[in-house]
């Protein structure tokens, strides 16, 4: 039996020398991602820490990776096999961040926004007041009941569905631990946001799609050429790396660098601006800094977020994390509840109308919509597109906002639908196409056909 135990443990440990080889040069990365997303889960979504271990960071190699929460101080350390510790601190209003790998700590941004949070009990979505409760004589519940359990089948992986349809809720549905107060990680859904943020900007007339010159460090080069169409459509021709399989120009902005738009503000022209489409998260944290360059304070920048489209849509529920800087980390970090994810999906399905106020021009929707080059009909200005056909059973005038695990804010302005769904699973491993096509036939199978 002690030889047994003996060899158990040799084996064991030399499992874990094995790992710590192959993973050390990435082990910054690995507990930096462990400690945000336990901190992000714990502070902001109220998650308990062995179900985010689990199931958040149940995938390798974040999966070797351990860590413990101080609740009293807010601060979350996370280790690989006990090496390599990385922490990350909740902040209020600005969310969690990932502390400076020196160990002096971290001095964070002055303040957090400033925000008017109104008590607003209009039925939801243009409230947060209880749902109507009415019956659209063209839906079968039925049906559409049936698609959100499929959608909730154990190897699906999903956590919340949401269903809007001319205005109203028509089905939600939520795993067991999450509910309608449950905030959720868009990650690259923030995308949208910030796309979003330049639309009011832009119907304010301080904006222009082809203005150049955007940041001094590219005044003398060629990089002066590239417009804030470019870095929209993703094709600004500068260097970029999205892998998050390794040590990447992605993964090192988002678990290594203190301020996360320098490390694309510094990278080369590789390409001509507006013909190689690469998609790019710090592109979106460039553009994040290009509306901090709006604004003669801080405090100003980070307050317009919220007061020109997040607020004023009523998603009181959502914080927008910045990084050490104090920059909103506008490719990844937005967390909200699935209500109010949904409300952002409204926004756009109306057009830029928000009961009646005009927030963004519909032409900057239709400038949403319009492919980028380069994509193949698959993206716009920082909206993902079904132009292409990717969801061959879905009207090809979808457009969504789309996050790393199979997130999802999907628009269809031609079933007048807006479907919410957060899960750990993402297409093809959960079908989209499936789960959106049983969708538009519940909303349609009592529709009378057209007259010829």
């Amino acid at each position: 039996m002690k030889k047994f135990l003996l060899f158990s443990l040799l084996i064991l440990f030399s499992g874990m020398l094995v790992a710590a080889f192959l993973y050390y040069p990435r082990l910054n990365l690995i507990t930096g991602f462990a400690a945000k997303n336990v901190c992000s889960c714990t502070f902001e979504a109220g998650r308990d820490l062995r179900s985010i271990e689990e199931e958040d960071n149940g995938f390798e190699p974040v999966s070797f990776a351990k860590s413990t929460v101080d609740h009293d101080k807010k601060l979350v350390s996370s280790t690989f096999l006990g090496l390599k510790k990385r922490k990350a601190a909740y902040f209020k209003g600005i969310g969690c961040m990932l502390l400076p790998q020196k160990e002096e700590g971290l001095t964070p941004v002055d303040a957090g926004p400033q925000r008017k949070i109104l008590s607003d009990d209009t039925p939801y979505p243009f409230g947060d007041g209880e749902p109507r409760d009415s019956l659209i004589a063209t839906v079968d519940y039925g049906a559409l009941g049936i698609a959100l359990d499929n959608a909730f089948e154990e190897a699906n992986g999903t956590r919340a569905v949401l269903v809007l349809h001319r205005d109203h809720l028509l089905a939600e549905q939520y795993a067991p631990g999450f509910t309608p107060q449950t905030k959720f990680l868009g990650w690259s859904m923030a995308k949208s946001i910030t796309s979003a943020v330049l639309g009011v900007l832009e119907k304010e007339g301080r904006i222009d799609l082809e203005e150049d010159q955007l940041f001094k460090q590219w005044q003398h080069d060629e990089r002066s050429h590239i417009t804030l169409n470019h870095l929209l459509q993703m094709n600004s021709g500068l260097a970029w790396e999205e892998d998050y399989t390794k040590i990447s120009d992605v993964t090192k902005m988002l678990f290594l660098a203190e301020d996360m738009p320098q490390v694309q503000l510094q990278q080369p022209l590789v390409t001509e601006p507006g013909k190689v489409w690469n998609y790019s998260s710090g592109t979106t944290n460039l553009l994040s800094l290009f509306i901090r360059q709006q604004f003669d304070t801080h405090q100003e920048y980070l307050d317009y977020w919220y007061a020109a489209l997040i607020d004023r849509i009523g998603m009181y529920s959502m914080t927008l994390e910045t990084d050490a800087a104090g920059n909103y980390v506008g490719s990844s970090y937005a967390w909200a509840t699935a209500r109010d994810w949904g409300k952002f999906g409204l926004l756009y399905l109306r057009r830029g109308n928000w009961n009646g106020e005009q927030i963004l021009n519909p032409s900057w929707v239709d400038y949403t919509l319009s492919p980028a080059k380069g994509s193949g009909g698959r993206y716009g200005g920082h909206f993902w597109l079904n132009a292409g056909k990717d969801y061959p059973s879905v009207p090809t005038d979808l457009f969504a906002a789309n996050g790393f695990q199979g997130q999802h804010v999907f628009i269809i302005p031609s079933e007048d639908l807006v479907v919410v769904r957060f899960g750990l699973k993402e297409h093809p491993d959960f079908d989209v196409d499936g789960f959106l096509k049983k969708i538009i036939e519940a909303t349609t199978q009592n529709r009378m056909p057209d007259r010829a």
